[in-house]
């Protein structure tokens, strides 16, 4: 199924909780002196204007990035996600407006050193199309492959330097996704058991995400799991009210950071005075 583009969600609340979450990871991993691997088995298209095309038809992002780029006073990681963002959109002609928002293999970039590497898949021919020129000239560092990541990632690993983040982040439009996802873990740690693994997932009302993070969360691992929801579930029962990530084999300093930032964050991006935030963790 390949009907499914991200750049009609570019830059919303579950863009901005996932890509908030990555950076953490992402600055924690680099801290020590050895290469790692980033890898991500749904990239998209890598980078997304939200000025024109797809973004512009539901403007998802005035409630998400939007509105974290409009705040005053935020907490110095949130602060340090903004100046990210911002990065991307020198040339805007106000210091709050966005044009362009990154997908997460931008995000990751930023974060990587000379010796580090990103692995990327991506299935969907026109994304892949626009990953490959928005990466062109990056050299053996980034590689980009136009194939499903859930198989593609099994040649990855582990990878050679044994240390990576994983990012799983499928569009979910076929509900064996969740279930593919649960098998694609299970793989991967026979293969490499101390990478770490990020697993976003979308809030519905149907019960596969309830059931996939039921079966990840039996697994014997260290597991961490953040969920934000900005509304109300739908009255007719279709939409995403929130969204959460999973992370196995977490950062340890990953819980009191997010303790200390999930509050601002879901207050900024509530639509209604249902919105939370849980925040769940076996960390040995």
């Amino acid at each position: 199924m390949l009907s499914y583009r991200h750049a009609f969600h570019a830059g919303n609340h579950a863009d901005v909780l996932k890509h908030y979450v990555l950076g953490l990871v992402l600055a924690y991993t680099k801290q020590k002196d050895k290469p790692f691997w980033y890898i991500d088995t749904h990239a998209g298209a890598g980078m997304y204007s939200l000025t024109e095309g797809y973004a512009t038809q539901n403007a998802e992002f005035e409630q998400g990035i939007a509105k974290l780029m409009a705040a005053d006073n935020l907490p110095n990681p949130l602060a340090d996600f903004v100046a990210q963002i911002k990065s991307f959109n020198l040339n805007s002609s106000t210091s709050d407006s966005v044009n362009l928002y990154p997908g997460s293999p931008a995000i990751a970039q930023d974060f990587l050193r000379a010796d580090d590497k990103m692995r990327l898949f991506e299935l969907h021919p026109n994304d892949c199309k626009l990953l490959i020129e928005n990466f062109r000239g990056q050299g053996k560092q980034v590689k980009i492959e136009m194939q499903d990541g859930f198989a593609g990632i099994k040649a990855y690993l582990p990878p050679p330097p044994r240390r990576a983040v994983v990012l799983i982040d499928p569009p979910y439009e076929d509900k064996q996704d969740y279930q593919r996802v649960v098998k694609m873990i299970k793989d991967s740690l026979t293969r490499f058991a101390t990478g770490t693994y990020i697993v976003w997932y979308p809030l519905l009302q149907r019960p596969e995400p309830r059931d996939m993070m039921s079966d990840l969360m039996a697994l014997n691992v260290d597991w961490l799991n953040v969920e934000m929801t900005i509304h109300e579930p739908a009255a007719e029962g279709f939409g995403m009210h929130g969204s959460g990530l999973f992370i196995i084999n977490p950062p340890w300093t990953l819980p009191n950071i997010l303790d200390e930032t999930m509050p601002v964050l879901t207050s900024l991006l509530a639509l209604d005075e249902t919105a939370s935030y849980t925040i769940e963790s076996k960390i040995a």
